[in-house]
């Protein structure tokens, strides 16, 4: 299985365009490049397999088990030419000060070599201590190339290549320059995703030419043909396919587009057929037996929102009459009472009997651990704590007393600090972000709680 890591010095040097443009180009050479992106994110993964004309999955320390993130690769990397990872970061960034979760300790479980991104501005000389601290830092592991980015001309790059090759073993295997059209506009949460994005497909072979003309591909790829092979896992990823006999209504449009193809493949597996409609667009929802609204950015949608007014009253009539219900952050927004945005309010579906608040700042940021409460609409008595993640500016006001949650937050903050998961008959509706891992199968549970409904109802 071919492959590398794509990983930088620290954050914000330019490895997601970089990669997006390598999956591209390479692609456009007729190989089968398989994306991953390490951690939680739905926004590079969009953009990557947008490239590839492939899911993009996450790797995850936090979310998964090392065997889990061994088997994945081994599941979606068979069928592919090449693997491309995306690390987050910097190379060695991590929770912990023994790196246990960071690219580099990415790279080892899965006998990766790395692909450097350094981002050169106004560095020469300085190059050649950074490259050799990053290799003597952890000696094993295989940092098999760099790309020089942000280049400012041909001086530049001459010098930068001359210190490199005099004081270090790492070829340079690709110069990119300075050049503003290969930027994708950035909001508050990153990248602007690819499903809202006018002209992504444009964007994406703009991009993808430009790192061909300044990236060596073969030397991509010999680096990627001489990975080892990567460690078995102990397990493979097993699911059970039940035949489809539910229907699932999911939201994907601009607005919401944040879903994990792994989790989507979960809910399948459990016997869903994904039915997906437009809330910006489709007047009703679709003739179904439970919802989804996963994230995404309705506050810069919402306008449209509010003025889809039959769709949003005929989810919350829906959701009223016991429709099975799952929302995470972006469908949290939706069913709230209303929005407010840079001093602009607009009216939402209003199941949820509170308003939600945008900031300037993140009101809940990073990974998030939860517990189930005894009033969790589909729980698995197991009693585990459930690792997931948020990233979330806004804040859900003016709830009233006695609401009932399906979550006790542990580590994060949720909708008050202390609960998450705000259940209304039969909705379940939090700022977590969950995966259908081996330590959380959140899908199936839901798909058996919907079953359980319609069988109940006689339907």
């Amino acid at each position: 299985m071919k492959r590398l890591l794509i990983s930088a010095a620290h954050k914000s040097s330019g490895k997601t365009t970089i990669s997006i443009g390598l999956c591209k180009a390479l692609t456009d050479q007729g190989h089968t490049v398989q994306p991953y992106k390490k951690g939680p994110d739905y926004i590079d993964p969009m953009w990557l397999g947008r490239a590839a004309n492939r899911p993009c999955y996450n790797l995850d320390f936090y979310t998964m088990q090392r065997d889990e993130i061994l088997a994945t690769m081994h599941q979606h990397s068979a069928s592919a030419d090449i693997s491309l990872i995306e690390g987050n970061k910097g190379l060695y960034d991590g929770l912990d000060i023994e790196g246990s979760n960071s690219n580099a300790a990415l790279a080892s479980l899965t006998h990766t070599p790395v692909i450097l991104v350094i981002d050169v501005q106004g560095m020469t000389r300085g190059i050649a201590p950074l490259v050799l601290g990053y290799q003597a830092f952890d000696p094993e592991l295989h940092i098999a190339g760099i790309i020089l980015n942000q280049i400012r001309g041909q001086r530049h790059e001459s010098k930068l290549r001359a210190v490199l090759e005099h004081y270090t073993e790492v070829p340079v295997v690709g110069a990119v320059y300075h050049d503003k059209s290969m930027a994708i506009v950035e909001r508050h949460l990153g990248l602007v995703p690819s499903n809202e994005s006018s002209g992504a497909e444009e964007r994406i072979d703009h991009i993808g030419k430009l790192i061909a003309k300044q990236v060596n591909l073969d030397s991509i790829r010999e680096i990627a043909a001489a990975s080892p092979e990567i460690p078995k896992a102990r397990a493979s990823i097993k699911r059970v396919q039940h035949t489809p006999d539910i229907r699932i209504a999911i939201a994907r449009d601009a607005a919401f587009g944040f879903y994990y193809p792994d989790d989507l493949e979960a809910l399948q597996s459990a016997g869903a057929e994904l039915i997906p409609f437009n809330t910006l667009q489709d007047r009703v929802l679709p003739d179904c037996d439970g919802l989804f609204l996963g994230g995404g950015f309705p506050e810069t949608h919402m306008a449209a929102l509010e003025a889809n007014a039959p769709l949003r009253a005929s989810i919350k009539n829906s959701i009223d009459q016991g429709l099975p219900t799952y929302a995470e952050c972006g469908g949290l927004m939706y069913l709230a009472r209303s929005l407010r945005w840079q001093d602009e309010s607009r009216d939402m579906v209003g199941i949820i009997p509170g308003d939600i608040t945008m900031h300037a700042r993140p009101m809940g940021r990073g990974y998030i651990q939860l517990e189930e409460t005894a009033q969790h609409p589909w729980p698995d008595g197991s009693n585990s704590l459930i690792p997931g993640h948020e990233f979330h500016y806004s804040v859900l006001e003016n709830l009233p007393a006695g609401q009932e949650f399906a979550y006790q937050v542990r580590r994060g903050t949720g909708i008050n600090g202390e609960s998450d998961g705000l259940i209304i008959n039969n909705l379940l509706a939090s700022y977590a972000h969950l995966r259908d891992t081996s330590q959380h199968h959140w899908a199936k549970r839901f798909i058996d709680f919907v079953r359980s409904l319609k069988s109940k109802n006689g339907l």
